[in-house]
């Protein structure tokens, strides 16, 4: 048994976490369209702070034809896909991930090989020896580390998109990405001629439907994950007495009033809201991960419910955050949060640790045998 205590509180991302992630579809989008790989992450991460994916996240505009429209235009900027070119393909480190839009947008990191969600026998199962695993302290965390990649977005009512791989593939690669205020990868700005030439030479930007893609991403993105979705399950119908407070942390959008993907348009029972305790949704609130305010609010919210069921109160020390976006768990370790890495294709193993976290059964017993 671990000498960490329990959490008091386990929040979780949603894209890439508890449901499926859209990095899937974009996978797929290219693949169909052929698209060079990774050039929708990238355009979308090299858009932040203010592209049109991460103003949406913000709630700061609507998802209506002006959107779209500027979202089509951030998929075809053509100073990034110099860059794209110029900095990013030409890197001598063969890439295993790219800016992903998790913040669909910021510097977020997916597995192009676009491993199936479902882990095969192959996997193993075994996790690594010695708890906590891959579940870290934040005492044990290096500030001196430049920030990782971060992540996708997803709907408001059932989160945001946006996977990465290891946090030290980021990191190692962190120099061909700007950090979050959004800076060019070129040392100076080239000169319009310059970019002039250099686009002259370039293949032609990709025709993409950003319309059809984002509606792709986001029918990807509502698909349960086989692991962690049942072992949130698992947790809402125990006592609030025997479990942590659930929490969900998401860069969402909010869809048209009507939409079946907006919460409000969902009966109770089946809205992915109803399976937490707390739900604090980027595009409500005004911010997004990786943005330390967000996770502020999330802190006050949860010590506020604790302290109303008759509790101590709750500092970022007594969470536990789940996601699957380098920087956002980063943000969550400096805070003091402790984190656990949800790995694509491998998310049983996230399951893994939070039973251990959390000294409770969050699996069934077939899916336990098949992963020992």
């Amino acid at each position: 048994m671990s000498s960490l205590k329990r959490p008091k509180a386990v929040l979780f991302d949603i894209g890439g976490v508890c449901v499926l992630s859209p990095m899937e579809a974009i996978s797929a989008y290219e693949n169909k369209h052929k698209i060079p790989r990774d050039w929708v992450n990238y355009a979308i991460s090299k858009s932040a702070p203010n592209g049109y994916w991460q103003r949406l996240e913000r709630g700061e505009i609507e998802m209506d034809t002006g959107f779209f429209k500027g979202f089509n235009a951030d998929l075809r900027n053509e100073q990034v896909w110099i860059d794209y070119h110029t900095s990013f393909r030409n890197s001598k480190k063969k890439l295993k991930d790219v800016a992903n839009p998790t913040q669909l947008g910021d510097h977020v990191s997916f597995k192009a090989e676009a491993a199936s969600t479902r882990p095969t026998d192959q996997d193993g199962g075994s996790q690594r020896p010695g708890w906590p695993g891959s579940i870290h302290s934040p005492s044990k965390e290096s500030s001196s580390h430049p920030p990782t990649l971060s992540k996708l977005a997803k709907d408001t009512t059932i989160g945001d998109p946006v996977s990465m791989e290891s946090e030290e593939v980021a990191q190692r690669r962190s120099n061909l990405y700007s950090s979050v205020n959004g800076q060019s990868t070129f040392s100076s700005s080239p000169s319009p001629t310059q970019a002039a030439s250099t686009l002259d030479s370039l293949p032609p930007l990709p025709d993409i439907n950003g319309e059809s893609l984002f509606w792709s991403m986001m029918e990807q993105s509502r698909k349960p994950d086989p692991y962690i979705f049942p072992a949130l399950l698992r947790l809402r119908k125990m006592s609030p007495k025997e479990r942590p407070i659930l929490a969900a942390l998401s860069n969402t959008f909010i869809f048209p009033p009507n939409h079946p993907y907006n919460h409000l348009s969902h009966p109770k029972e089946n809205d992915p809201r109803s399976r937490f305790d707390i739900f604090i949704a980027s595009a409500e609130v005004g911010m997004r991960k990786p943005s330390a305010d967000i996770y502020k609010v999330a802190l006050g919210k949860l010590d506020k419910l604790d302290r109303e069921r008759g509790g101590s109160g709750i500092i970022a020390e007594d969470c536990l955050f789940l996601d699957d976006i380098g920087e956002n768990l980063k943000t969550a370790r400096d805070l003091g949060m402790r984190t656990i890495k949800v790995v694509l294709g491998k998310t049983w193993r996230a399951v893994k640790e939070l039973e251990q976290a959390t000294e409770l059964e969050l699996m069934d017993d077939k899916t336990r045998r098949s992963k020992l």
